[in-house]
């Protein structure tokens, strides 16, 4: 009787791991001129990851549709009639809304920047940024992270100046170490892996660095570090 020779087991196949689509981004748009929000909602919905819920042609309409839509960001017109971009924003940030807020606005005057910032902006844009810039802002929204165009940061130099600084201003290494890290828009998590700290620690280092510049958040302690020559 011939012996059967041995069996090759057969090879399970491969399986090809499952794609995830990244997150898709929900967004509002807010602005006076209907030719500018349909711009808007063209080059977002044309980009893969983003869905424009709803629009708002002044800053009180704003707060029904945010309220309605509960978008991860809100982009932000300033100068409407009806009601301006800066009291929606603090009436926003009142409310607790969990939408971000971008200013997008073709004014970067000194008494337009602090205060939608102070009112609770995690970012400022100007209307002339390339479309790559601004996705990449409002992905940067999303998150958390402050966003302040080049030319913003710039107008914050000269606006945000304290006639004397606090006894205690002067900012140690590693909290230099952590704004020049949020000024690029990193998130605590991301700060804490870079450090190699916990993201506790790094939430101490933000207070003290607040308390410091005499800010309340990171955009403007980013604005106020850059006036500083911290940031450069």
């Amino acid at each position: 009787m011939t012996e059967n020779p041995e069996r090759t087991p057969e090879r399970t196949p491969e399986r090809t791991p499952e794609h995830t689509p990244e997150r898709t981004i929900t967004v509002v748009l807010v602005d006076d001129h209907p030719v500018v929000r349909d711009g808007l909602r063209g080059m977002f919905t044309a980009e893969p990851g983003f869905d424009v819920l709803g629009e708002a042609a002044d800053g009180f309409d704003a707060l029904a549709v945010v309220e309605r839509h509960d978008p991860d960001v809100v982009l932000m017109d300033l100068r409407m009639p009806g009601g301006g971009g800066v009291a929606a924003i603090a009436e926003l940030t009142r409310r607790g809304a969990r939408s971000q807020v971008l200013v997008l606005t073709t004014y970067d005057t000194d008494s337009d920047t602090l205060p939608a910032i102070e009112a609770g902006a995690t970012g400022y844009l100007l209307k002339d940024a390339p479309r790559e810039e601004l996705f990449a802002a409002v992905r940067a929204a999303a998150d958390g992270r402050s966003v302040l165009s080049p030319a913003v940061a710039s107008r914050l130099m000269t606006r945000v100046r304290t006639p004397t600084a606090p006894a205690d201003a002067t900012l140690s290494a590693r909290e230099r170490e952590v704004l020049v890290l949020v000024a690029k828009g990193t998130t605590n998590r991301e700060i804490a892996a870079e450090l190699f700290i916990s993201e506790a620690t790094v939430k101490t280092h933000l207070t003290h660095i607040f308390a410091k510049l005499g800010t309340k958040d990171r955009a403007a302690a980013v604005a106020v570090g850059y006036d500083r020559g911290i940031l450069g």
